[in-house]
């Protein structure tokens, strides 16, 4: 990946983590930014937050969202970040991925978590973009999200997606 191609930081966050991590990459890697945002919230309390997530991932559920980014045609990278709720991506994050098509894109998931890492969200976002390039992923634990920085910086060299 060369750094003059265009790139799009998109991504769902419920406490804040997956958001401080987005926008250290945005900081780091330029292009555009875009939260996906559910149109019925999430309930803030995280145990409620959690079965509601439980529920939805059961049933393959893909939440409305309030917004969409426009067209991606510009786009070369997208980065794709979320937490990890039962060991994938987060239903804002399944909505965006079966509404725009990647195909051709290169794809850079990164997930938020809190001891299970990138789980099966790599896969499960490779099985729903076929047709892209799925870079390897970055995994930050919560608890440590403001001082991934280095982290960060380090993965987006490594996928050679940094200014």
């Amino acid at each position: 990946m060369s750094t003059d191609k265009k790139t799009l930081v998109v991504y769902f966050s419920h406490s804040g983590n997956t958001r401080a991590i987005a926008n250290r990459m945005h900081e780091l890697a330029g292009g555009d930014i875009f939260e996906l945002q559910p149109a019925d919230p999430y309930p803030p309390e995280y145990n409620a937050a959690v079965q509601k997530a439980k529920e939805e991932l059961s049933a393959d559920y893909k939440p409305k969202l309030k917004a969409k980014p426009g067209s991606l045609a510009a786009y070369d990278l997208i980065f794709v970040g979320s937490p990890n709720w039962w060991g994938t991506i987060a239903g804002p994050v399944r909505t965006f991925l079966a509404d725009y098509d990647l195909a051709g894109k290169t794809v850079a998931p990164f997930i938020t978590h809190e001891g299970s890492g990138l789980g099966n969200s790599v896969s499960d976002i490779s099985r729903r973009c076929p047709k892209a390039t799925i870079a390897e992923g970055l995994a930050v634990r919560g608890s440590v999200v403001r001082s991934a920085g280095d982290g960060v910086s380090e993965w987006l060299r490594r996928i050679k997606a940094s200014r």
